[in-house]
């Protein structure tokens, strides 16, 4: 079967943590056409456990990404088992070998693939969910003059302490599985991996999504049903895939690079593009409360929270049809030219 994507061949990359990965790529979808100028472009970065294929939810369901108008790219991040992975890497750094890969590096390696691959010259938006959304705040402080708007949603341009313990909490549930064996399995750690999605179904949605019993609106009469759809979800990735974007996320750190040297204030108030930021008021780990300090430094940011129970996976794709989508296309509409 043809793959529905293509590959950007990035060479050696020297990451930040100093390790040279050789042979890395990433690989992308396009939609539309890329116009003579260069520059009608909306940059769609990947979430954690999200693909290019899960970002075709938010074409489908947002009627201001439209192809016909704007190019589309659409970047799968490191360790998402598409672009080099744990998983799809050879020895010296396959599996639990496989570097640490920050938001920083997966920016850098898309201005590449945008580049020296595609002949972009400027991007009007750049856009995404969750680890997504982290990607925009990146775009914005490492390349302030080619951006001109980013719209993270459910996100945050630094990870937050909170954050970082609710990862730990998931990592955990995974590895303390006896069959991970270190990241040398040679079977899927299922039991662990079932752990990982059951722990993570308590932090996507709200305590008023199960106080009001939203599962049903999935299609889950019991909370049992829904936390065996996490685990089942689950069981299709790669547990080395997942810790691998796992160390990424915990990383997350706009400031963390030779240019500010840890000075947050200092790279947020260097993203010149005009942002929306949209957190939902009741997501669990990019609560609003963030968003509304890095607003306050970046210059040409408003803050619109999303009133919703449903916590972090308000903004999901799958949800096509819902309040937050039509919410999102209103502001895409805003941030992109009439």
């Amino acid at each position: 079967m043809t793959p529905d994507y293509e590959t950007f061949e990035l060479g050696e990359v020297t990451l930040q943590g100093g390790v040279t990965l050789p042979d890395a790529r990433l690989v992308y979808r396009t939609y539309g056409t890329l116009d003579a100028s260069g520059t009608n472009v909306i940059v769609m970065p990947t979430f954690y456990t999200g693909t290019h294929v899960r970002n075709e939810g938010y074409l489908r369901s947002v009627p201001a990404l439209d192809p016909k108008r704007w190019f589309i790219v659409s970047v799968d991040m490191f360790g998402n088992g598409l672009s080099s992975s744990p998983s799809n890497t050879t020895p010296p750094f396959d599996g639990p070998r496989f570097p640490t890969v920050t938001l920083h590096d997966n920016v850098a390696c898309q201005h590449r693939l945008l580049t020296e691959g595609l002949g972009v010259k400027r991007i009007a938006l750049v856009m995404g969910w969750s680890m997504a959304g982290c990607q925009c705040y990146e775009w914005g402080a490492q390349f302030p003059d080619m951006v001109d708007a980013i719209l993270p949603f459910c996100a945050s341009a630094r990870t937050s302490p909170h954050n970082q313990v609710f990862l730990e909490g998931v990592k955990a549930a995974l590895t303390a599985d006896g069959a991970f064996a270190r990241g040398d399995y040679t079977a899927p750690p299922e039991v662990g991996l079932r752990a990982f999605g059951r722990v993570y179904a308590g932090w996507a949605y709200s305590q008023a999504f199960y106080r009001e019993r939203l599962h049903r609106e999935l299609g889950f009469e019991t909370f049992e049903e829904l936390l065996l759809d996490w685990e089942h979800d689950h069981l299709d990735w790669d547990a080395n895939d997942l810790l691998a974007k796992l160390r990424t996320w915990q990383r997350g750190d706009v400031s963390a690079n030779d240019r500010y040297r840890g000075d947050f204030e200092r790279a947020l108030a260097a993203i010149r593009a005009r942002a929306i930021l949209v957190p939902c008021t009741t997501d669990l780990y990019f609560p609003p409360e963030d968003n509304a300090i890095e607003a306050a430094h970046m210059p040409n940011a408003e803050l619109r929270p999303y009133a919703s129970p449903w916590g972090h996976c308000v903004a999901s794709p799958s949800r096509t049809g819902s309040g937050f989508l039509r919410f999102l296309d209103g502001c895409v509409k805003e941030l992109l030219p009439p």
